[in-house]
């Protein structure tokens, strides 16, 4: 029998936007519900940034003992896989772990029901027999999952996507990545790195098709010097599983790849049928929750994180969540503002990027000065040596004098991203950049050189 239970605000999906909506909703003093079918704290702690990157810290430290070894003229050892597997169970992928975040929201003030929750109208969500009536609203945020491409043979095989990556206890002999995105270059050079047989096939004429070219350039010639074997510009056209190997056979000439395992790695998308946003007048078959500059989805609804199409990262939800719990509470605040958008790949070298691509700045007419520096010039990437390769690259506004976007990569890509987000969300003129100081001898010295070349 249905059973009908208010409260003010129910979020459903409590990933690391809708976790901190609810906890954060549930301390000012409303009545929340938050709703969960797996994990409290959704993918990112379990399955996605957290785990991957202790695999990443792994390898990273694997290669940099290679190198030093190297100049010893010594050989280095591989540890065992399965060292590392379990340092990833344990951390990120425990049940004790699901239940310490829902005691942490409990404690909150918060509600967690366990279930898979389904609008049912407008401020109305169901999980199982229980509905529940949201006094001020509800809060989407129940992310995305892979995608699968249409490739005849790979349904019914077992093909990996990264949680069964993430959770692998033994490493393969060898595997196939589909897919050269972020995700598809970590986790290809993470297995290579552990001695992994290792090919990526990418459809797009580049890895990191989203980002600079430089970028793609620069991830391709890092995973072949650990020995993976890339592919761009191809398609797998069938895929095969004879119980304990998968053969992919290629458009074209190609010759059929074979290996243990197979990681689809070709995106992720959101699925709203499951969430019955038919009724609350939403299209079920669109791809994303359209919403306002105060992540309002409709009357009395909202929606953050990756369903919401403006970027599937951890700092995007939060940020999100962060917006969403202002207009809750009705305090003034401005609107999402993704201009500075901030990404990473957390190859070696990490790649990181904010705003626009060069041509992303070109595509809507925009008169764009660019610059290209080698880490390599700077007296830090002369001291670092081997495993030192990366650049900054620079788009400027030549009209109005501020950068719209910019990547940086090496060793510290990621952290010197964050003097570059600053000047693109702050829009600071690149005249005033250019009068900084830059700490000598740092990575970051390099944007000093790229603000010089701006051509």
């Amino acid at each position: 029998m249905s059973t009908n239970e208010q409260a003010d605000v129910v979020v459903v999906g409590l990933g690391p936007g809708g976790e901190y909506a609810a906890g954060t909703l549930a301390e000012a003093g409303l009545d929340v519900v938050g709703v969960e079918a797996e994990l409290v704290g959704g993918e990112c702690p379990y399955w996605g940034c957290v785990p991957s990157k202790i695999m990443i810290r792994a390898g990273n430290l694997l290669a940099e003992a290679g190198r030093i070894h190297a100049l010893a003229g010594e050989a280095v050892v591989t540890p065992d896989w399965t060292r590392v597997a379990g340092r990833i169970r344990h951390e990120a992928t425990d049940d004790w772990n699901d239940q310490v975040a829902a005691d942490r929201l409990v404690a909150k003030g918060a509600r967690l029901v366990r279930g898979r929750g389904r609008l049912a109208g407008p401020r109305r969500v169901t999980v199982g027999h229980r509905t529940f009536e949201a006094r001020r609203g509800v809060v989407l945020a129940t992310g995305t999952r892979p995608r699968i491409p249409p490739v005849p043979g790979l349904e019914g095989t077992p093909y990996w996507t990264n949680r069964d990556a993430m959770a692998a206890k033994e490493l393969p002999v060898s595997m196939v990545v589909l897919g050269g995105g972020a995700i598809g270059v970590e986790l290809a050079q993470v297995f290579a790195r552990f001695k992994c047989a290792v090919t990526v096939i990418e459809g797009q004429d580049r890895l990191l098709s989203q980002e600079e070219p430089e970028a793609g350039e620069l991830a391709a010639r890092a995973l072949r010097a650990d020995g993976v074997s890339v592919l761009t510009g191809v398609r797998a056209r069938q895929v095969g599983h004879d119980g304990g190997e998968f053969t992919v056979d290629l458009e074209g000439d190609g010759a059929p790849i074979r290996a243990e395992r197979l990681l689809v790695a070709t995106g992720r998308h959101a699925d709203l049928t499951p969430l019955a946003v038919g009724t609350v007048g939403l299209d079920p078959t669109a791809g994303t929750v359209p919403t306002d500059g105060q992540m309002r989805a409709g009357e009395g609804l909202w929606a953050v994180g990756d369903i919401t199409g403006r970027g599937a990262f951890t700092h995007v939800s939060m940020y999100q969540g962060e917006i969403a719990v202002r207009d809750i509470l009705g305090q003034p605040g401005p609107d999402a503002d993704y201009r500075a958008l901030p990404r990473v790949t957390f190859t070696d070298p990490e790649i990181g990027a904010v705003g626009m691509t060069e041509r992303q700045a070109r595509e809507p007419g925009l008169r764009v000065r660019t610059s290209v520096v080698s880490l390599a010039s700077s007296t830090r990437g002369w001291i670092h040596g081997p495993g030192g390769e990366g650049f900054v690259k620079l788009v400027e506004d030549a009209d109005r004098g501020v950068l719209t976007g910019a990547t940086s990569a090496g060793p510290a890509g990621g952290e010197v991203l964050y003097g570059l987000n600053v000047a693109v969300h702050a829009e600071v003129p690149v005249d005033r950049l250019r009068h900084m100081i830059y700490t000598y001898p740092t990575f970051h010295r390099t944007v000093e050189a790229a603000l010089g070349a701006l051509r």
